[in-house]
């Protein structure tokens, strides 16, 4: 270890390891501190049930990763990362025997969607065709687009509510079903503005870039750039909490890898009190239930389409959807909960001993909720694939609490960095983005633009404004 640096990135998420190679790729010092005994963050993996079966602790499908306008640009590859991509990426399935899904291909998804096929190869298909000019703009902070027409025709959709822009373009309950199940990815109710942008972006991704999964587990992702950083000459220490800013070795700037809440705690004296106010009001959004099982086989899908799935979306209609999500807002968990699962030991071995498997789902829950929802959960899964439950050998079920106590960063159990409602997801956390009151101070998390997901986006951005304020 140095006496000092010009960095100290302070967590080890995709967007902490995104920032220190930023600042390493420039020939900077830069040193990663991290609490935990391994890198990672919420891109992390471990054996949670039973031993061999690997399970992704937080997230586990990432097209935002192969979206990522930087980690595009990086040479992961040769540093041990692979993607495994399912043959569809996301199914959803309805009651009896039949699924709609999101083919890769924009034509066959609307094939299935029979006569709203032709409505939503309408909606779909000028924005995939623009994909990587909106990636520059959607996966980055709120700023004059170079092509601002393409983003236009975007904002024009995107503005709407998930479920009046699902009611308005498509005619039939399984188009309308699709698209809320991805725009319940937003983690808010249906009805607000700006929802229908959630399944817009998610499922012109599913067409542009797929929704992978790393081979051996989301923790794949945070060795791959734990690796890369090194060989820039970055450094990286594990197993130290960081309580007061003190603690750190001496640089010239700060980047901190966490919500707000956690920059209060550990650096207050440092920040003006007008904008540690700002910083203590900023909104968190729903907390999760996550359950991981290890299963005997593969899950007993009723629709076959469901069998070649990497994720699926179980809430059945729309308007179902639509009540889960308004529950979890207003402090209330679903009976019915809207389940977003994955299943990637269908389609990579190396999650499972032979012939067993692996599944990861979870629902939407009170922010801060204790609730188990480990029946509700199963109750979903088993409506769409009857004799689920006989197959499961383990199951580690996590509530939103625990969530936050495995993670400090997980707020209530939010998976997201906090709410993307209103101005908020524009302006997060406060009108600086990633700058704060102590100038030598910065933020690089998912509390920051462009937002929650693997992309390293967040922490590109912040070395970038760093580096740009004290670097010249």
């Amino acid at each position: 270890m140095r006496k000092a640096y010009d960095a100290v990135v302070v967590g080890s998420g995709p967007n902490g390891l995104a920032a220190a190679i930023v600042f390493a790729q420039v020939g900077r010092s830069v040193i990663v501190i991290e609490a935990a005994g391994t890198v990672g963050g919420g891109t992390r993996s471990a054996e949670l049930t039973l031993p061999r079966f690997i399970h992704d602790v937080c997230s586990a499908v990432h097209p935002l990763a192969v979206a990522s306008p930087f980690f595009r640009k990086l040479p992961l590859a040769e540093h041990s990362l692979s993607w495994v991509e399912p043959p569809t990426p996301v199914a959803h399935p309805l009651d009896g025997s039949y699924a709609v899904t999101v083919d890769r291909s924009v034509d066959r998804t609307a094939e299935g969607l029979g006569t709203d096929g032709d409505a939503y190869r309408r909606l779909m298909k000028p924005f995939v065709e623009d994909w990587n000019v909106l990636a520059e703009s959607l996966l980055g902070p709120l700023r004059f687009p170079r092509r601002p027409w393409k983003l236009a025709r975007f904002g024009l959709k995107a503005f709407c509510s998930a479920s009046d822009l699902a009611q308005g373009v498509f005619r039939h309950e399984p188009a309308r079903a699709l698209f809320a199940g991805m725009a319940a990815h937003s983690m808010l109710p249906l009805n607000w503005r700006l929802t229908a942008a959630f399944g817009l972006v998610l499922g012109i991704t599913a067409h542009a870039v797929g929704w992978p999964m790393p081979q051996g587990g989301s923790q794949k992702i945070a060795d791959s750039l734990h690796s890369l950083l090194r060989s820039l000459g970055g450094e990286v220490v594990t197993g130290v909490d960081v309580k007061r800013l003190d603690q750190l070795p001496p640089s010239r700037v700060i980047l901190c890898d966490f919500t707000p809440r956690q920059l209060v705690r550990i650096a207050g004296e440092r920040l003006e009190p007008r904008f540690r106010r700002k910083l203590e009001g900023y909104r968190y959004g729903p907390g999760v239930c996550k359950i991981d099982w290890a299963l005997a086989g593969p899950i007993p899908w009723r629709a076959p389409e469901c069998r070649q799935a990497g994720t699926l979306h179980l809430g059945g209609t729309l308007e179902e959807i639509i009540a889960s999500e308004r529950a979890a807002w207003e402090g209330q968990p679903s009976a019915r909960p809207f389940v977003l699962l994955a299943q990637p030991s269908l389609f990579d071995s190396t999650r499972a001993p032979e012939g067993k498997h692996t599944a990861w789902g979870y629902c939407h829950v009170p922010n801060g909720s204790g609730v188990d929802m480990t029946s509700a959960i199963e109750n979903q899964v088993e409506r769409f694939a009857p004799g689920f439950r006989n197959l499961v050998l383990s199951r580690t079920t996590t509530t939103a609490v625990d969530l936050e106590r495995q993670n400090a960063n997980l707020v209530g159990g939010d998976i997201g960095g906090g709410a993307n409602a209103g101005l908020q997801l524009f302006f997060r956390p406060t009108f600086r983005l990633y700058r704060t009151s102590s100038p030598a101070l910065y933020l690089c998390s998912a509390s920051t633009p462009p937002g929650g997901g693997v992309h390293g986006m967040c922490g590109y951005f912040a070395a970038h404004a760093a580096l740009r304020d004290h670097f010249r």
